[in-house]
């Protein structure tokens, strides 16, 4: 499975972007895709997930109410809608995906792509 993130950029802080991932190559054997994203100097943290169903999400406490995450699977494609951005939420942000549905952990997902730099400024 091959991911390929997109949409990244500058956005002054109360902005807003949209990240997308097009996924390609047996996403048929993966249940869940995902946002993570990692901060420099910080781990790498869950964001948001939603099972290629639609059916379940998750979000981190910290996005709740400002990131909507969302997948097409007949295309095959990510995304994720962020809204009142914060300069905390600037961070390398990377999608992912799982043979497993909704995985609490880094460790849990199967696939990643390269990261997208998004950078919220005050």
């Amino acid at each position: 499975v091959q991911l390929q993130a997109s949409g990244g950029g500058l956005v002054q802080a109360g902005g807003s972007l949209r990240l997308s991932c097009a996924a390609s190559g047996g996403t048929s054997s993966t249940l869940t895709i995902g946002w993570f994203r990692q901060g420099a100097g910080k781990e790498r943290e869950s964001v948001a997930a939603i099972t290629w169903s639609g059916r379940r999400t998750y979000y981190a406490e910290s996005v709740k109410g400002r990131f909507t995450v969302s997948a097409d699977a007949a295309k095959n494609t990510l995304l994720l809608q962020m809204n009142s951005l914060k300069p905390e939420d600037s961070a390398v942000y990377y999608c992912a995906a799982s043979r497993r549905i909704l995985p609490s952990t880094v460790q849990g997902y199967d696939y990643w792509g390269q990261g997208t730099l998004v950078t919220v400024s005050s």
